[in-house]
Formats: C-alpha cells, structure tokens, sequence
C-alpha cells in the first residue's frame, strides 16, 4: 500500500523517481517534476510546468502555467514566476552542437516577481524583492548606467528590452516614491545606487 503524500501532484502530472517535493505543495495539471530537482514547502505549480533534472526551488514559491525552469536555474523563497516567464541557461545555443551538463547559473533570489512573459537570460542573478515587468528581457551586456548589465539588484523595478531599472519597489510589491517610504511603513535609503531598507520588520 503506498504511503499518504503531504503534498498533491495531479494525476495527468509525472514525477520523476529522485525528485524531491516539500510539505503542502501543489503540483497541477501536466507538469513534470524531472530526477534530482527539489521543490520545497508550500509551492504551487501550475499548468504545463517543466522542473528540469537537479533544479532547486525554495519554500513558498508560485509558478504560474507554461513555465520551464531548466537545469541551472535557481529559485530561493517565495519567488513569483508569471506565466510564460522563460529561463535560459546556454549562452550559445546550437542545435548541431549540443551542450550536456555545461550550464551558466541563474539564481533569483528571496521575494522576487517575474512579470508574464519576461525573459531571464542565464548568468545572471535577480536580486531580493525585485520587480521584473511583464515582457521584459533581463540580460548581459547592456550599456553602462543600466543597472541591468549583469545582476538585478534588490527592490529594483525594471521593464523594458533589455530590461532597464526605471524604480524601486517595496519588500511588499508597491512602487516607491521619491521619499522611499512604502505605504506598508517599510522605509528605505539609497546608497551607491542600492536601495537599503531601514526597518526591515513592521
């Protein structure tokens, strides 16, 4: 007889042997879960969602349908993946030249939102609580005083292609103002073009 889960796979989703699923996650309707990706607590994943071999996902995470996060790829707690939001993870790309277990790394970091539709190209790390627009491409090699070249950096608010930061937003989501003060009460100062908070607990 096989044991009770603590978590709910729908039974049009496959699982792969050697994956792992945390407490209260919610794998829905013709997902895979591929060999060695663990997914932790309390996330739910939609429609058509791929978790490619060895990715790691944190606790409290929503992805929403048609995603696929390939190998390399790393979401930290309470990530927000939009739907149709794309991950890459070869930075050349060749159907007659495959590339096997050679990855560049993407982490996303703790409270971050991927807008619907928006582009990570691999390499890069989007920073704590920050906001990625719908449709927006985050990518390397944009030009100086972009802020994008590279790494998203925490509670910035970026949109466009390339994605470009035009804010910041709040550990809560909302758009800030010039004053840096959330209307949650979360206060923030800006430092060498770094949004620092100021009281991070209310």
């Amino acid at each position: 007889m096989e044991t009770p889960k603590d978590y709910f796979v729908h039974p049009s989703s496959y699982v792969d042997e050697g994956a792992q699923i945390g407490k209260g996650t919610k794998v829905w309707h013709f997902t895979h879960i591929q060999q060695g990706a663990v997914v932790g607590e309390n996330c739910s994943l939609g429609q058509n969602v791929n978790i490619a071999n060895h990715v790691k996902i944190g606790n409290g995470v929503r992805i929403q349908n048609i995603v696929s996060v390939y190998e390399g790829v790393e979401l930290e707690d309470n990530v927000f993946c939009g739907p149709s939001c794309v991950f890459t993870n070869v930075t050349t790309p060749r159907a007659h030249f495959p590339v096997h277990g050679v990855y560049a790394p993407t982490l996303i970091k703790e409270g971050a939102s991927l807008g619907a539709n928006s582009t990570i190209v691999c390499g890069h790390t989007v920073g704590r609580s920050a906001l990625i627009a719908a449709g927006a491409v985050v990518i390397e090699d944009v030009p100086a005083g972009a802020v994008v070249a590279g790494n998203v950096k925490d509670y910035a608010l970026m949109a466009g292609v390339p994605a470009r930061r035009i804010g910041w937003v709040c550990e809560c989501g909302e758009r800030l103002d010039a004053s840096l003060v959330c209307k949650c009460g979360r206060k923030y100062k800006e430092e060498n073009e770094r949004l620092i908070p100021i009281n991070k607990t209310i």
